[in-house]
């Protein structure tokens, strides 16, 4: 039998809390995503999860579903150029910030997922490691940063095809590295961190 999973509603109750979270930030190429979500009083599902926990079905099922209930979503892109001239930790923060500034509501409260941010616009916030498997609204925008970034980087793969980002996903997997190792960098490909087995020339010679 599945294994019930319960997510915490909100931490406060009687406010409009934005759940944040953001996807894509171990890859070696691609952007990174982030989103922020408010849902209803109540709202539950039994497939919500940390959306590294779900299977893509599951979380293609609860994208539409969570965009039609929520009070207020948003999704935002950092792209590579971006986290390598501000670094990844940077663009994360910042990728969440600017989702909830897209907010067609003002959130009294933001729930956070890890255990850093900053102070965006004056609302109070809390970090929350695992947040994303503790918060309803962290898992929500967990799943719509996961999805739209999953797309975009089926999209890239259109373009790049030597790299199996459709199935690697931008990730420093065997196939991805030895893909680098044969065809060189994209400008998709993220300059400021890298495998070591991947140094030293290909990163201080960057070919697009």
């Amino acid at each position: 039998m599945r294994e019930e999973i319960h997510l915490a509603a909100c931490m406060q109750a009687g406010r409009l809390e934005a759940g944040c979270d953001e996807a894509g930030r171990g890859p070696l190429a691609g952007p990174v995503f982030a989103a922020a979500v408010i849902l209803p009083e109540g709202f539950a599902h039994p497939l919500l999860n940390d959306s590294k926990q779900m299977s893509a079905k599951a979380r293609e099922t609860l994208r539409p579903l969570i965009e039609r209930e929520a009070l207020a979503w948003a999704v935002v892109r950092v792209e590579a150029e971006e986290i390598d001239r501000i670094n990844i930790l940077n663009a994360s923060i910042e990728g969440m910030q600017r989702a909830v500034r897209q907010l067609r509501l003002r959130p009294d409260f933001l729930l956070v997922d890890g255990n850093r941010f900053r102070p965006c616009d004056g609302i109070p916030y809390a970090t929350v490691v695992r947040g994303d498997a503790t918060y309803a609204s962290i898992a929500a925008a967990s799943v719509l940063a996961k999805t739209y970034r999953d797309d975009c980087m089926r999209a890239l793969a259109a373009e790049y095809p030597q790299y199996g980002w459709e199935r690697n996903m931008g990730y420093p997997t065997r196939e991805h590295i030895d893909a680098i190792r044969a065809y060189g960098l994209t400008p998709q490909h993220r300059r400021s961190f890298h495998p070591k087995e991947l140094e030293p020339t290909l990163f201080d010679n960057c070919s697009v």
